[in-house]
């Protein structure tokens, strides 16, 4: 069993709930049966619906429009990360910060009519760390201060948000549930 732990960045406008996101950043730990990291996962998207990044999206994330002008499509990078994931050929769980990823990459499949069903094998860790903790659910950094885990790289980064919840992940890593829908 693989152990995915990911965060996605999407494209966004400040005070806009019907911006349509589209996912412009997937960051991604593999860690194996044994809890160990064995991998790491980052790659760009260039978005189609808006394909120029807001000035809000570029601070909040601090990912460049060269960095998604030089990115490949959702297509292309979801068939390279389904192959890194193994989705195939491994047993495999994502696990995120939450439940937004999920539906975000289930909102980009759909878009691109792709399949979205591997994504179906999914655990909110924010949910269950509130459980685990007998509190309300927490995003990332405030659970990285609460276990006094410094946070590293660039929060709202995929790929440094992912390491972030990758040690949250292994501190806990006898108490996960392990059931999705």
């Amino acid at each position: 069993m693989n152990y995915i732990i990911l965060d996605l960045e999407a494209t966004c406008e400040q005070n806009n709930r019907d911006y349509p996101n589209e996912t412009i950043e997937i960051g991604a730990v593999k860690i194996d049966e044994n809890f160990n990291i064995v991998s790491t996962y980052n790659e760009f998207i260039k978005p189609e619906i808006n394909p120029i990044l807001t000035d809000f999206c570029k601070q909040l994330t601090s990912i460049t429009q060269e960095d998604i002008d030089n990115a490949k499509t959702f297509p292309d990078v979801i068939r390279h990360f389904k192959n890194w994931i193994g989705v195939e050929t491994e047993e495999y769980i994502l696990c995120s910060w939450g439940f937004y990823d999920k539906k975000q990459f289930t909102r980009d499949c759909e878009l691109h009519g792709l399949d979205s069903s591997w994504t179906n094998r999914h655990i909110s860790l924010k949910h269950q760390f509130g459980t685990i903790r007998n509190e309300k659910p927490c995003g990332m950094e405030k659970a990285l201060n609460k276990l006094n885990i410094p946070l590293e790289g660039t929060h709202h980064r995929g790929i440094d948000d992912a390491k972030n919840i990758a040690k949250i992940f292994l501190m806990y890593k006898d108490k996960w549930v392990f059931t999705y829908e």
